[in-house]
């Protein structure tokens, strides 16, 4: 079995700290952070934690880097000494993969890569999007970053779009939830109700169209009759810019 250390509990961190531990809470794994005010919840379930980076990282044979892409430098020169043999899967996006190659060299590093799970992974529910830096060990990643919900390697030219679908689509689906329960409580229902209905509806319309491996539109075809309110809905979104704006927001 694999040791892991997690460089770093802010959001995405402690989001893949806390999946792993949830998802069988068989893999050893430790969680560093910059205050020990940070670990306090880590340690409240079992996890070892820790103030220091080297020590952590000299114990494990995966590293995940959790930090903000701006100290990934400095941390990955802080644990360059222990990092010969090792696999390091870095959370940090929008760094190309020839400047993380780059700062890799020479540490004897066993193999890299970028990977972009989303907030869900706290709850075994991410779709994560992995790249290889210095590759090797698709299976190991494909191991650990599965317990937390689906994973996908791509290339590098490909991560853009995953992250944007998968990451940042995390706040786009539910900017779409509160909108939705705007309107439901313009309608009439109490803010309670129309956040159950909304959750529910997002969650069992993505299931049905799961389990039936369907286009999305197959399904919409089967709860738009001809003449009836969805339809009207659907046209009326749209006359307001519905999918334009998605795709914009996607781009930009």
């Amino acid at each position: 079995m694999y040791r892991i250390a997690i460089i770093g509990a802010g959001n995405m961190g402690g989001a893949v700290a806390l999946g792993l531990k949830h998802s069988s809470g068989d893999i050893p794994l430790t969680v560093t952070a910059a205050h020990s005010e940070t670990l306090e919840k880590y340690a409240a379930l079992g996890i070892d934690t820790t103030l220091d980076n080297v020590s952590a990282a000299q114990g494990a044979d995966v590293i995940i880097l959790g930090v903000k892409p701006w100290i990934v430098q400095s941390v990955l020169s802080e644990i360059a000494p222990v990092l010969s043999g090792k696999v390091l899967l870095s959370l940090a996006a929008g760094i190309p993969v020839a400047q993380m190659a780059q700062w890799l060299s020479g540490t004897g590093v066993k193999a890299a890569y970028t990977v972009i799970p989303n907030l869900a992974a706290e709850v075994g529910e991410s779709m994560t999007f992995a790249s290889a830096i210095i590759g090797g060990e698709d299976d190991l990643v494909l191991s650990i970053f599965d317990r937390l919900g689906k994973t996908l390697i791509v290339d590098e030219k490909r991560m853009n779009a995953g992250m944007m679908l998968a990451s940042c689509g995390t706040a786009f689906a539910l900017r779409y939830a509160r909108a939705a329960m705007e309107g439901g409580i313009e309608l009439g229902l109490y803010p309670a109700e129309a956040k159950a209905a909304v959750y529910q509806t997002m969650k069992g319309a993505v299931e049905l169209a799961m389990a039936h491996g369907t286009h999305p539109e197959a399904e919409i075809d089967r709860v738009t009759t001809p003449g009836g309110i969805t339809i009207r809905g659907l046209n009326a979104m749209e006359e307001a810019g519905f999918t334009a704006a998605v795709i914009a927001g996607l781009k930009a």
